[in-house]
């Protein structure tokens, strides 16, 4: 069979649009990750089943490339175990090598500690199918769906509001309107159903002398309406006052930008309770930077002890992050990534598919595809049988 080498070529696995510098950086951090698996080719040779000598060595420097990636260190060793378990005197595949088969635990590994799920037959590998891990709590206009932003200063949380806001009303996927298209209909990103959401988005920021102006501005660029009351007022009742609004006028979604600070408080985390209880939002979400690798993850488990989150917003993925965090994040603070930020524009946010992010971080999705294929060749004796009859001479 193909050795793994032949397939780190192809490391650029991010979803197809024009190349951004934000993938090529993703790419380099985990080159460290594909070039140990690549290693890890030399160690098996044409084993029938995969042992623990023979995966030892790979493992060791799997760890090694996540840990340099800045992923967090117990999350590091639960993959490795994990990888350890799914691998360890497993069968290999018909038609398939044994690190071949590795690689494979080690993307189901990855897609699990992320949010996926690894015992669905992944139909997204680069294609459009698939809803994401996470989506976002739907509201109407009689009981708007609110969602509360939270972060630390310059995480990028007021554009993330705005972002949310334009992907909401204009992108948004309706994944219950799926169920209604023709079974083998191609999945073509741009003629899936849109929620299209009316969505008000309210300025309880009132500390940043610039925040609201900015959100003002945001707000006019994707014609989706702003709701404030001045730097004078009470965040609570600014909150509360827009829901008000949301529900007088029809809106079905309120996005509340919150106020930042330089590090966590007792003061900022006092003023997000009383927000949260004055308006009771479906979601909280915590705004991190993705350049800050596991200090991400670590983030977002002290603010969801504090006040309880429901996901993380991942901002400059096009950074030259090294992965770590959107790797930790799940594995640390138990919450999902729900969204990623991945360049400067108001429209560069992407719902988090974990299996996208995974294959893209092992940069080996032909290999998993391969794998998949083979794997459910073998479980289906028929298909075996076609294989078969359609490789002898007609």
């Amino acid at each position: 069979g193909a050795t793994v080498s032949s397939f780190t070529s192809n490391v650029a696995l991010a979803p197809a649009r024009s190349p951004q510098r934000g993938s090529v950086q993703l790419n380099m951090m985990f080159d460290q990750l594909t070039s140990a698996l690549t290693e890890v080719a030399k160690n098996f040779g044409p084993k029938k089943r995969i042992t623990e000598a023979s995966i030892k060595p790979a493992l060791r420097e799997v760890r090694r490339a996540l840990l340099d990636a800045d992923v967090n260190i117990d999350v590091a060793d639960a993959l490795i175990d994990g990888v350890k378990k799914r691998s360890l005197g497993e069968e290999v595949i018909k038609g398939v090598t044994a690190e071949q088969q590795f690689i494979k635990a080690m993307y189901d590994e990855l897609l699990d500690m992320m949010g996926g799920d690894s015992s669905v037959q992944s139909t997204t590998m680069g294609g459009d199918g698939g809803a994401p891990a996470a989506t976002l709590a739907v509201g109407t206009p009689e009981e708007p769906a609110v969602v509360l932003l939270a972060g630390l200063q310059g995480a990028g949380k007021t554009t993330a509001a705005g972002k949310l806001a334009l992907y909401l009303k204009e992108r948004e996927v309706d994944y219950s309107g799926m169920e209604e298209m023709e079974d083998g209909e191609p999945v073509i990103a741009s003629k899936l159903p849109k929620r299209s959401r009316k969505v008000l988005l309210a300025a309880a920021d009132v500390y940043r002398p610039a925040a609201i102006k900015q959100l003002e501005v945001l707000g006019e660029s994707i014609e989706v309406e702003v709701f404030s009351m001045g730097t004078e007022a009470n965040p609570v009742d600014i909150a509360r006052d827009a829901v008000a609004k949301a529900k007088a006028e029809g809106f079905d979604t309120v996005i509340v930008d919150t106020a930042g600070r330089q590090v966590i408080d007792s003061d900022l985390m006092d003023e997000l309770q009383k927000i949260k209880q004055a308006v009771n939002p479906d979601e909280t979400l915590l705004v991190v930077d993705a350049m800050t690798g596991q200090e991400a993850a670590s983030l977002t488990a002290a603010f969801d002890n504090a006040v309880g989150l429901t996901g993380a917003i991942l901002t400059k993925m096009d950074g030259d992050s090294r992965g770590g965090a959107a790797v930790s994040v799940r594995g640390v603070s138990g919450k999902p990534i729900k969204f990623v930020g991945t360049g400067e524009k108001t429209p560069d946010l992407e719902p988090f598919f974990p299996d996208r992010m995974a294959s893209r971080i092992l940069g080996m999705g032909d290999v998993i595809s391969l794998v998949e294929k083979a794997a459910a060749e073998v479980s289906d004796e028929e298909a075996q049988t076609w294989v078969v009859l359609a490789a002898l001479p007609s």
